[in-house]
């Protein structure tokens, strides 16, 4: 049984539960207090036999597995969420890169930075561009690789309704007027095993 240990929160932890999720198989999370985190930094993150000890981490039998990313693709290649050609491949990890820097370089940018304010004004400006930039991408799907779901579908719905929470707690619903994004994300939580 696979076991994924994360922060009591979904953070990077959150599309791995949904991949996790939806492909059935049987899986326990450890979940560690980010509050009262001596139990990850005391006991645990030196005593799992982990390569570079880090949250999430991922153990499959023998192969035990940090960072976010790697989990991720290792998890599409196991469960057969991964582009079968290198031309998808590289659409599917240019997709998973965008998203990225848009969690990391927009979102996290402000979310934790002094002058928020002034940096939330900005991104709220910028979003609809961003956001219309992956709704071209993704097209009609009905995934972000067409008829096939991959493991960046995970990554993107996640990143798409923390955006969405984002947008909406300052009164900026026209962010998700486009139908691809609206009715991709709803494809997404519709899943089997999602719903």
């Amino acid at each position: 049984m696979m076991e994924l240990g994360y922060w009591d929160l979904r953070g990077f932890g959150e599309p791995i539960r949904l991949m996790l999720r939806y492909s059935g198989v049987e899986w326990k999370e450890v979940t560690y207090s980010l509050a009262k985190n001596e139990e990850w930094f005391g006991e645990k993150k030196y005593n799992l036999g982990l390569d570079f000890p880090n949250l999430p981490y991922l153990i499959d039998g023998d192969v035990k597995l940090t960072q976010f990313t790697a989990i991720m693709r290792y998890l599409g290649r196991k469960l057969d969420m991964y582009p079968k050609t290198e031309k998808d491949l590289a659409r599917c990890e240019m997709l998973e890169q965008n998203i990225y820097d848009l969690k990391t370089l927009r979102l996290a940018w402000i979310a934790y930075n002094e002058k928020f304010e002034e940096r939330k004004d900005k991104l709220l400006e910028t979003l609809p561009v961003r956001l219309a930039e992956v709704a071209e991408y993704i097209g009609e799907g009905p995934y972000a690789m067409g008829d096939k779901i991959t493991y960046v579908d995970f990554i993107t719905y996640e990143l798409l309704d923390h955006v969405k929470l984002f947008s909406l707690s300052f009164s900026r619903p026209d962010h998700f007027s486009d139908p691809r994004i609206t009715e991709y994300m709803k494809r997404i939580e519709n899943l089997p095993n999602l719903k």
